[in-house]
């Protein structure tokens, strides 16, 4: 079916383009909600004798979508759900969730603004697309924690709560191995100076013996003179 656009569709086209789309589409989507009018001949004309007038309203909610884009952008979207320690929620967030959560921080919207393909079902920071307007879009990030505290410190390391866990279980761990280290260097140290002390010790009681000898070599000598 052939439809004239009468804003921006994604993937789709312009205002004013003549597209083709599938029948369901049209008659499910587009026309209902006013989207675009069949490409008929009396429908052209009319598009046509309004355009100024549809791209003058278009501008302006666009103007309008673009202010509260500006609101959202600032805001701290946190969304507590209940997880195991694995990451993983009891339960999703949905977009209706989403929506909530950005109307219940100061800016209202609805779910359908919210252009989430899946259920989010971990904790973390998830990037979320709003659409405002066919042309004003943008990305905001669902803080999911188990609490307010996580939420915070998610937000400021820019990780999920679990990869904080992982990287305090590396740095634990790596202290343990580079102590381990040590334990054994001072062993080796330990062990090193306590050969070197027998050696010496062998040297001094060896030169001691040579002396002596030495000694009664000499003694001999005058004896036999």
């Amino acid at each position: 079916m052939e439809v004239i656009l009468l804003e921006r569709i994604e993937k789709l086209g312009q205002m004013g383009d003549v597209v083709t789309v599938k029948p369901g589409f049209a008659r499910n989507f587009l026309l209902p909600q006013k989207k675009a009018l069949r490409a008929s001949d009396e429908n052209r004309s009319y598009f046509e004798s309004q355009r100024a007038q549809l791209e003058a309203e278009n501008l302006e909610r666009r103007k309008d979508a673009e202010a509260v884009a500006s609101k959202i952008e600032v805001l701290n979207i946190v969304l507590t759900r209940q997880a195991g320690d694995s990451g993983q929620l009891y339960g999703s967030v949905s977009a209706r969730d989403i929506a909530d959560a950005v109307s219940e921080a100061g800016v209202t919207i609805a779910r359908g603004q919210v252009m989430l393909d899946r259920p989010i079902k971990e904790l973390g920071l998830h990037p979320v697309r709003v659409s405002l307007h066919p042309e004003v879009q943008l990305e905001v990030t669902a803080n999911v924690a188990r609490n307010e505290d996580e939420a915070e410190l998610q937000r400021e390391r820019g990780i999920s709560i679990t990869e904080i866990a992982e990287e305090a279980e590396a740095a634990e761990a790596a202290v343990a191995l580079a102590e381990e280290a040590l334990a054994i260097a001072d062993d080796k140290s330990a062990e090193a100076e306590a050969v070197e002390g027998m050696v010496e010790e062998e040297v001094a009681e060896r030169v001691a013996e040579e002396a002596d000898e030495t000694a009664e070599a000499a003694d001999e000598d005058t004896e036999n003179a």
